[in-house]
């Protein structure tokens, strides 16, 4: 939950100031009687009606308070913050602070176009049902070149379009002509794409235009593009894939790519005969990354991934198939189908989509709408013989990013004013400030003329913005609303803070003697300490049953063996990878004690398998784990293995003192397939609901589940001793100080009801 929502949820009463509405003129309007006087502050009827529609359900969200049940909850918090106000916490810089920093945040919210919004990402998601392959070409112009060069690269795109509707070959023509680097190699192919996946202008022409058919020229900052759609198709959706990948360098020697070719062949036709995926990832892949979790790669879609392994991933139907080795530029990949998503539903995406419209390239069209619009609702007026004066500023050295306007003239720039929004003017020099803090370098055609009037343009929507931004409160309600009622939320919560919830916890006599005088509210019932275990089926039951009974709790996981060549025991980078494996799970896992065992085999010398265990120790030693989390078993060539390299091995198996560590290994898989719950219990508590009231080991079978209680006592009612009431002592003693404060505030504001007023509360 964020601050801001601290700030708004906190409070069981939402504190709104009171909008005014100004009379029409030439009318006589009897004086509005205001609903409540509290000392010398007036509220009136709509600020209560507000307040009560946002919380007369907030004692109990089944029954809502009437207002007359609601009045003194009101009226107890409005005293609260009039009592900070008299002490002058909102006067202070923290206070200030706190303030303007919820108001930059909730602004944000209040100053983007929420229509336009709701448009782009409904636009988008259609579009996201659809993929769609299209080729372009590319007529390069800087964004900031000059009408005259701007013109020239518009009906130079328009000649090659008459060209090409002429029959010219379209990837002849882009990889002769486009200015796209890549087009030499893709004769202007974008491949297949989906929205947010190119720029807004092109995904657009891309998506109205019918196959085959090729766009009137389209504009981006980097020039004029021709777009022509190839094919569309429905959207694929997501894909998970696990991969084997052999490195294989394009760059490489012939007898270097055989060799690669050759080992993922050996790879596949290993899997073909049965081996497991995991022990082929292990053995084969080159992704030490994905190689640790069975070669599994992220979830992507249409062009995200390279072409080869989404084509081959896509092709796969059934989860668990696999593809034929497929060459990409990283090397050679074996894909595993894991899973296939279909693409969500618009309620699902909705919130993404709404990020994303306006972070992507429609975030212009977002902020140029925005701009048009305030341009109308304040009724800029610029001065353009003003901005004549100014605009002979520009010069070459607005290209390189290095222009100053006080090399150029020495002028009073701060007398000329540029433009005016409502009474406020804005002066030259400032906008020139802005130009020399903005400025970067631009490309060599830009005009310095058009980036300066870019400048400008940029500038007085910024200031428009800004404009909006300080006028909020005054032009929107729901801004306004939501302000007043953070300050006095953030009053609320500071005097909270100082008068009683600080108190009632620094306040241990208090605590005490309040405790001394209530002990009859503070008692135990008749409790049983029990572990009762909960499991989908009486297998997994009886083996939870068999796991606890032995601490510590031996653990179904395990980490990956370390395998050793003949005669060493030496750690190495083979070693290193699954041994930093063990002690991320060690270090994750804070009660988990690990058995680390160590083999040799019979031709080995008898020393070789205790030393391994030591390097091991050794290395967790170093990185902290300490001894007492390790137990050392060296069984030396006994259970030697059918397979010979595994018999020189150090494997591991994880213990545990928490029942809690058990539960988790169970659910690792399937989440809920074991429940673990140890404490004390009521009669009442529904997890023992079908056991008897009495010590000892029980089953039962309810609501679909296998459980099995261990009772070891049943204690007898009694009352609580001070710590194991103190949680609900501070509680309770919270309440009596708020109540004694709240008494008090009563006196020095005494509150005025005017029960006419009240009788007229919408309910």
């Amino acid at each position: 939950m964020s601050k801001i929502q601290f700030h708004i949820g906190l409070f069981t009463i939402s504190l709104l100031s009171a909008c005014k509405t100004t009379a029409p003129p030439q009318q006589t309007v009897a004086e509005t009687q205001p609903l409540l006087e509290i000392g010398n502050e007036r509220f009136s009827l709509d600020d209560y009606q507000d307040s009560y529609d946002k919380n007369k359900f907030a004692s109990d969200s089944t029954k809502a308070l009437t207002p007359e049940e609601y009045l003194p909850l009101y009226t107890d918090l409005k005293i609260k913050v009039l009592q900070a106000k008299s002490e002058g916490k909102d006067t202070t810089l923290d206070y200030r602070e706190e303030i303007a920093s919820y108001r930059d945040q909730l602004a944000k919210n209040h100053l983007v176009d929420k229509e336009l919004v709701e448009k782009l990402a409904d636009e988008a998601y259609n579009r996201l049902k659809q993929e769609v392959r299209a080729s372009h070409i590319l007529v390069g112009v800087s964004e900031d070149a000059s009408p005259a060069d701007t013109l020239e690269a518009y009906r130079a795109s328009i000649a090659l379009r008459g060209r090409l509707e002429e029959g010219t070959d379209f990837g002849d023509m882009a990889a002769r002509f486009s200015k796209d680097p890549a087009a030499r190699t893709t004769r202007g192919d974008l491949g297949y794409f989906t929205a947010f996946q190119t720029l807004y202008p092109i995904e657009t022409a891309a998506y109205t235009l019918p196959v085959g058919k090729i766009s009137q020229p389209v504009r981006t900052k980097a020039g004029y593009h021709l777009i022509k759609v190839n094919d569309r198709r429905p959207n694929r959706g997501m894909v998970r894939i696990a991969h084997i990948m052999v490195k294989a360098d394009t760059a490489g020697t012939a007898a270097q790519k055989e060799s690669a070719k050759a080992r993922i062949e050996e790879a596949y036709a290993q899997l073909q005969n049965g081996a497991d995926w995991n022990m082929i990832v292990d053995k084969y892949s080159d992704d030490r990354e994905s190689r640790k979790n069975g070669g599994l790669l992220p979830i992507f879609g249409t062009g995200q991934m390279v072409p080869e392994i989404e084509d081959a991933a896509f092709a796969l139907t059934r989860p668990q198939s696999y593809s034929k080795p497929v060459l990409t530029m990283y090397g050679w990949h074996i894909i595993r189908l894991v899973e296939k998503r279909p693409i969500e539903t618009f309620a699902n995406m909705a919130p993404s989509l709404r990020k994303k419209v306006v972070t992507d390239s429609r975030g212009k069209i977002i902020e140029q709408a925005n701009a048009r619009r305030l341009r109308q609702k304040y009724a800029v007026q610029e001065a353009a013989d003003q901005w004549k004066l100014v605009a002979a500023l520009a010069d070459s050295t607005l290209r390189t990013g290095k222009w100053d306007y006080q090399r150029a003239v020495s002028a009073d720039w701060s007398a000329v004013t540029l433009f005016r929004i409502g009474q406020r003017q804005y002066d030259a020099l400032s906008f020139l400030t802005y130009v020399k803090r903005k400025q970067t370098p631009r490309p060599k055609d830009a005009s310095p003329d058009v980036i300066f009037k870019r400048y400008y343009n940029d500038y007085l929507t910024e200031s428009l913005v800004e404009y909006e931004k300080e006028h909020l409160e005054e032009s929107n309600p729901e801004f306004r609303s939501l302000m007043n009622e953070i300050r006095d939320g953030v009053l609320l919560s500071q005097i909270m803070e100082e008068q009683v919830w600080q108190r009632s916890l620094s306040d241990s006599t208090g605590q005490r003697n309040f405790y001394e005088r209530n002990k009859d509210r503070y008692n135990y019932p008749e409790r049983a300490f029990a572990t009762i275990v909960a499991a989908k089926d009486t297998q997994t039951l009886n083996n939870v049953r068999k796991t606890l009974a032995t601490s510590p709790y031996r653990l179904e996981r395990k980490s990956k063996e370390l395998l050793f060549p003949v005669n060493s025991a030496e750690i190495g980078n083979q070693q290193l990878d699954a041994l930093n494996d063990l002690y991320i799970i060690m270090e994750k896992n804070a009660d988990y004690v690990v058995e680390i065992a160590g083999y040799r085999a019979t031709d080995e010398p008898e020393i070789i398998s205790s030393t391994r265990v030591r390097n091991v120790v050794k290395y967790l030693n170093a990185r902290n784990i300490p001894i007492l989390r390790i137990i050392e078993k060296d069984y030396g060539s006994f259970r030697q293995s059918a397979e010979p390299e595994r018999n020189r091995r150090v494997a591991f198996q994880f213990y545990s003192q928490s029942k809690n560590d058990v539960e988790k290994v169970y659910n690792t898989d399937a989440p809920g397939t074991v429940t673990i719950r140890e404490g004390y219990f009521t009669k009442t508590d529904p997890l023992f609901n079908g056991f008897k009231w009495q010590t000892g080991e029980q089953t039962a079978h309810a609501n679909g589940a296998f459980l099995w209680a261990n009772v070891t006592k049943i204690d007898p009612p009694r009352p609580k001793t001070f710590p194991e009431a103190r949680g609900s002592v501070i509680n309770d003693y919270q309440k009596e100080l708020e109540k004694q404060w709240v008494t008090r505030l009563q006196e020095k504001f005494p509150v005025k009801v005017n029960a006419q007023e009240l009788e007229k509360i919408k309910r």
